[in-house]
């Protein structure tokens, strides 16, 4: 089993930052592929970024493509998205999801076994 917590959510203007964090823990957290996904009132969740398990690839959804930046560090257990240049388009509730079923399914949010609470990203006008 494994947990995941999310923080660093909250309200920025736009053009502004934030950092998300994602914290793992009850397996090895190095050994899983991590997303991060968000979902908007009223829309269906979407893929943002995503993590291999060594880190060394990593994907971006083309709507956060050079403003956004997924990250690990496995000695932490923490995965993190850095996001700026942010958007009101941006506004959404932001998931962290772990452990991949299938090599496939990087952007597939079916794909992945364990998902966070969510944290709340407001971008004001």
């Amino acid at each position: 089993q494994v947990q995941l917590v999310e923080s660093g959510g909250g309200t920025v203007q736009a053009g502004g930052s934030l950092r998300l964090s994602c914290q793992a823990s009850g397996r090895i957290f190095s050994n899983y592929a991590m997303g991060w996904f968000r979902q908007a009132p009223g829309k269906e969740r979407e893929f943002v970024a995503a993590s291999r398990w060594s880190g060394g690839s990593t994907y971006h959804a083309d709507s956060v493509k050079g403003r956004f930046t997924i990250s690990r560090d496995n000695a932490r257990n923490t995965v993190y998205l850095q996001m700026n240049s942010l958007k009101p388009e941006d506004t959404a509730v932001y998931y962290c999801a772990a452990d991949l079923r299938y090599y496939s399914g990087i952007s597939t949010s079916t794909a992945y076994t364990y998902w966070g609470q969510g944290a709340q990203v407001t971008v004001s006008s």
